[in-house]
């Protein structure tokens, strides 16, 4: 029998310098060329040299053939501490998890956490075709491809299942367009109405247009460290109070319903000393808004099956009730590949610093971010949350 674990709390570990580098639909640029932007723009932010990043980690689905040690001489680094985290939208909090060990170990001082893709004509193309081993020799050559199909299967499943509708998936698409309005990074820049959504062309039944996020080419950054080297270079910082993630969770599951959070979400909240009900805003991974819903569920913030009633009561939008997706999400700003893993991380961040601008939801001390990737035929194999602190 398994002792029951013992899992050290995150004391001493902060996030600073949020970095976006504002989403091209098109780029003819290399995921390398977005990584060097955003190392950069960590650098400047930070007041210091990109050289003096002693851990390294790197997150993206363009940047082949190049793994992440083949990066560091692109770039000019030497770190002690170095990861690629091929995870999708859990890479993220994946990567910020690994870093903050990294750190506390004292196997690095200062992590630059990097995500980036880029996307030309045929990007996303040849992502599908080479997705994965299951993509190649059992969907792509019989003319199916891409997430849309299987995240299709997902929902007309969880919409038979619990009633949820096209409506209640339409309230979350809008209201996040509401949010990406205030944000200059978002690459969709006209309102939405749920009339729009409701009858836009059919992508994949029962989704539509709006259901589906755009792929465009951008990257997301972040330094982790300890608290005592952003007070020695005078950065303002959040504090990461937990972290969880779980892969592969529910395999006997015939269609997924549910992620690996509701596993951990136990030991998320007590790590960190709170409730669900104590989150002034949450950020989910949305890559279609049936996922959001998912999470709102299986993060406690209602029953399995009370998602949709969930979305019916809350307004999701900066002003209103229950602040979600506050910078649009990628289904309003964009999917720039890997970097939305990283989307709401920077998101978090900025919040939590009074930084965000227009998208600011006022006076928040703590904040959720999850993360959802690496999609197979019926099921999203990667699944992570954190939770972040004012400092």
């Amino acid at each position: 029998m398994v002792p029951p674990r013992m899992r050290q709390s995150y004391d001493s570990v902060v996030l600073a310098v949020p970095v976006t580098v504002p989403y091209q639909r098109y780029s003819i640029e290399t995921a390398h060329w977005w990584m060097g932007k955003a190392l950069r723009a960590l650098a400047e932010g930070a007041g210091i040299s990109h050289r003096d990043f002693d851990g390294f980690s790197v997150a993206s689905f363009t940047m082949g053939p190049d793994v992440a040690v083949g990066l560091t001489q692109h770039f000019g680094l030497s770190p002690r501490h170095i990861d690629h985290v091929p995870m999708g939208g859990a890479s993220g909090i994946v990567s910020l998890r690994r870093a903050a060990r990294a750190v506390q170990a004292g196997d690095a001082d200062i992590v630059a956490c990097v995500a980036a893709d880029t996307n030309s004509v045929d990007s996303f193309r040849n992502l599908l075709e080479g997705f994965s081993r299951f993509s190649q020799d059992a969907v792509y050559p019989y003319g199916a491809g891409g997430a849309n199909g299987s995240f299709a299967l997902i929902a007309r499943h969880y919409m038979d299942r619990y009633g949820a509708t096209r409506e209640d998936f339409g309230k979350l698409c809008v209201a996040q367009r509401d949010n990406a309005l205030r944000n200059p990074h978002a690459l969709m820049k006209k309102p939405l109405t749920l009339d729009q959504y409701m009858s836009a062309r059919v992508i994949a039944e029962p989704f539509r247009l709006f259901d589906c996020v755009m792929p465009c080419a951008g990257a997301e950054a972040f330094l982790v460290m300890r608290e005592e080297t952003a007070t020695s270079l005078a950065l303002p910082f959040v504090r990461l109070l937990s972290a969880i993630e779980r892969h592969n969770a529910f395999p006997d599951d015939p269609m997924q319903v549910r992620g690996g959070w509701v596993m951990d979400r136990d030991e998320l909240y007590g790590m960190a000393g709170v409730a669900p009900d104590d989150m002034d805003f949450v950020q989910t991974y949305d890559d279609y808004a049936v996922i959001s819903m998912m999470q709102f569920e299986d993060l406690g913030f209602c029953a399995k099956g009370e998602g949709a009633d969930f979305v019916r009561q809350h307004t999701f939008t900066i002003d209103g009730s229950f602040p979600h997706n506050t910078s649009g999400g990628q289904l309003s700003v964009g999917q720039a590949g890997a970097a939305g893993g990283h989307l709401g991380i920077t998101e978090a961040i900025r919040q939590l610093l009074g930084a965000a601008g227009g998208t600011q939801v006022h006076e928040v001390r703590l904040g959720l971010v999850s993360g959802f990737g690496m999609i197979n035929y019926d099921r999203g194999l990667a699944s992570a949350a954190a939770i972040l602190a004012r400092a």
